[in-house]
């Protein structure tokens, strides 16, 4: 089975992910990202557009999914924002036309919670205290960016199971998630500290620089 958790950068993805696999015994994060990363990184730095507008990209997301899903004995989680329908029918439709059990999620929240989110993401701010009020990570004036686009497209009932998380931790979505796709995850006994420093180094490990 496939968990693929769709929406806006800053909205939750990435963290919900690892709160599922956590708790989700034989379960693993197989992150698109890392595909598109990499195949920027080859290109000269006036060529590095949107990862996503490659072929490689969608074609090589298929190709790794399609063989973890296959030879993994266990849940795959792929956290990733696809706003485009080509896009989206050419990684999540062409997976389920290769006969494979994907249930795709969108988590949405308004315009301000996600905003809020970003300015409070733990990463982001440990940066700008050690370099300066005005050092920024990339990854969080492209969110802005790109914000009013991603909601806007990905409220579209292409974009279903949707999921609104303004009033929600990311516990209970994970929780959620388990139950839509009929799994059943580990109680989650932490409490609130405990949670906040495992998010923080969530958090740390995905911040993005280029």
């Amino acid at each position: 089975m496939l968990l693929w958790i769709n929406g806006p950068f800053g909205g939750g993805k990435t963290q919900t992910a690892h709160e599922i696999r956590r708790r989700l015994p034989g379960s693993v994060v197989c992150d698109p990202e890392l595909v598109g990363f990499g195949l920027r990184r080859m290109l000269p730095p006036d060529l590095r557009g949107d990862f996503q507008d490659l072929v490689s990209w969608r074609r090589g997301v298929v190709e790794v999914l399609d063989l973890a899903l296959r030879e993994h004995d266990g849940v795959v989680i792929a956290p990733m924002t696809v706003t485009d329908p080509r896009h989206f029918a050419e990684t999540v439709g062409r997976l389920r036309e290769l006969g494979h059990d994907v249930h795709h999620f969108t988590l949405l929240a308004e315009r301000e919670t996600v905003l809020k989110r970003l300015r409070e993401r733990r990463p982001g701010r440990l940066l700008r205290f050690f370099a300066g009020r005005n050092a920024a990570v990339r990854g969080d004036s492209w969110a802005v960016r790109r914000l009013d686009h991603c909601l806007e497209r990905l409220r579209e009932p292409e974009f279903a199971e949707h999921l609104w998380t303004d009033h929600t931790s990311v516990p209970k979505t994970a929780d959620r998630i388990a139950v839509l796709a009929g799994l059943t995850l580990r109680p989650n006994t932490d409490g609130a500290l405990r949670t906040q420093l495992r998010q923080a180094r969530v958090g740390l490990k995905h911040i993005r620089f280029d």
